[in-house]
């Protein structure tokens, strides 16, 4: 009788045993292709980092990293794809500024933060550039506003349209400057900053990439960055906080994810190998390119907590604009 009870667990142990995986699911991963989602057309602000990183990925994970541009909805079609894709770690999600932004202003069908494991940054940044017709007189941020306050309406600035970072941007400055600006809508905020000129508007908040450019083409003039540092790569432009206006940051981020419920395994794993190539001098000097910065501390926990206090921060600013905001679904 001993005996049996001794052997009862025992073979319990080896029947369970022998029905069970020899190896963890994380420790095979990957072996296939890994899909990344961007939310946004080809060649914008989230693909273009999101398309190197996936370039340099795949060559220290041993296969291949498949970008899948899903624009439409402000992000949110992709965001809502990414969000309920298996949580297998084969389906990845390039998230920005835009998931801290959109529930304010249209219906999102998931939660930004927490539908998602955070891997980690792949940059912050381009951050705002306030830039004006080179054609113009002003030669300060100080001598346009002084003309805006004294003419309301005169001066517009070209914005991507409503519920984005650049009208968002403008709406501030009217409130904090005591100015009328006019908003004037395009469809992107690189179409915006191309009608910087003496038939089309007067100014613009253009990202980085978009205002450097036409601003070393004789263009335009760059009055002020809309960042807390100054650029290296154009140094000599103000910020908008050594004017006089603290607290007027508008920078852009990149960061990666996973579906809710993916593995930390799958999880440590991605955020050593995202990190491994945003440090390296190769993407930093790509990055520095266009405005874009790699930060220097880096973990799932840094980005998902970056996101709560930037999705608090953009209430504040969403109300700025006037629009009747919606009531967050999450």
């Amino acid at each position: 009788m001993s005996l049996l009870r001794l052997s009862l667990p025992l073979l319990a142990t080896l029947v369970v045993g022998g029905f069970l995986p020899t190896k963890a699911p994380a420790q095979d991963y990957p072996d296939h292709p890994v899909t990344m989602i961007v939310p946004f057309a080809a060649g914008g602000l989230t693909d273009v980092p999101a398309r190197v990183l996936a370039a340099m990925l795949q060559d220290r994970i041993g296969q291949s990293v498949i970008v899948e541009n899903k624009p439409g909805g402000s992000g949110t079609l992709g965001g809502a794809y990414a969000a309920r894709a298996a949580a297998d770690g084969y389906t990845l999600f390039a998230n920005s500024i835009a998931d801290t932004q959109n529930l304010y202003f249209i219906p999102v069908p998931y939660n930004a933060i927490d539908d998602f494991e955070m891997i980690g940054m792949i940059v912050e940044g381009p951050p705002l550039v306030l830039i004006i017709d080179a054609a113009m007189p002003y030669k300060s941020l100080d001598e346009l506003l002084a003309d805006a306050r004294a003419n309301p309406n005169k001066i517009s600035f070209g914005t991507s349209g409503p519920a984005t970072s650049p009208a968002m941007a403008l709406a501030q400055l009217n409130d904090l400057a005591k100015t009328q600006i006019a908003g004037v809508p395009y469809s992107g905020s690189g179409e915006a900053a191309r009608n910087v000129s003496p038939s089309g508007v007067q100014g613009a908040f253009a990202f980085y990439a978009q205002a450097k450019p036409l601003a070393d083409g004789g263009k335009v003039r760059a009055l002020a960055i809309a960042s807390p540092q100054r650029i290296a790569t154009w140094s000599e432009v103000p910020t908008m906080q050594e004017l006089g206006f603290p607290n007027f940051d508008y920078r852009g981020f990149v960061g990666l994810a996973a579906p809710a419920k993916t593995a930390r395994p799958i999880i440590a794993y991605l955020n050593k190998q995202l990190n491994d190539v945003v440090q390296s001098e190769e993407f930093r000097s790509r990055m520095e390119a266009l405005g874009m910065s790699v930060p220097a501390e880096n973990t799932p926990e840094h980005l998902a907590e970056y996101m709560r206090r930037e999705t608090a921060r953009q209430a504040t600013l969403a109300a700025l604009t006037g629009i009747k905001m919606t009531s967050p679904q999450h």
